[in-house]
């Protein structure tokens, strides 16, 4: 036998595939979507309409049941659609619950 070959014996087994994937997507907690007053609407308004195209935000969204965090650059804003695009991200304004933007002082 060769090396190759007897090596292969000793490569981990998963006799449950997709097992693990599993506990994990159980181990991961619903998060409820948060809903803002109106006055935080407010300043998430103010913030919005200070941002550009090519701004470098950190902003924090719900998704699929869970908030994430994520800071890069805008590209794209869509006021009809109402949704802001961060590099490939498309964010519905509905979703988002906080935006720093370096040229403005955070809420």
């Amino acid at each position: 036998m060769n090396r190759g070959e007897r090596a292969k014996q000793f490569m981990p087994f998963a006799a449950l595939k997709g097992f693990e994937e599993l506990l994990a997507e159980k181990e991961k907690m619903i998060v409820p979507k948060i809903e803002l007053s109106e006055e935080r609407k407010a300043e998430l308004d103010v913030i919005m309409r200070s941002i550009k195209k090519n701004d470098v935000i950190t902003i924090t969204y719900y998704v699929q049941n869970e908030y994430l965090k994520m800071r890069g650059m805008v590209s794209g804003i869509d006021t009809n659609a109402r949704y802001l695009k961060v590099v490939n991200t498309k964010i519905p304004f509905d979703d988002i619950y906080d935006i720093t933007n370096k040229n403005l002082k955070k809420y």
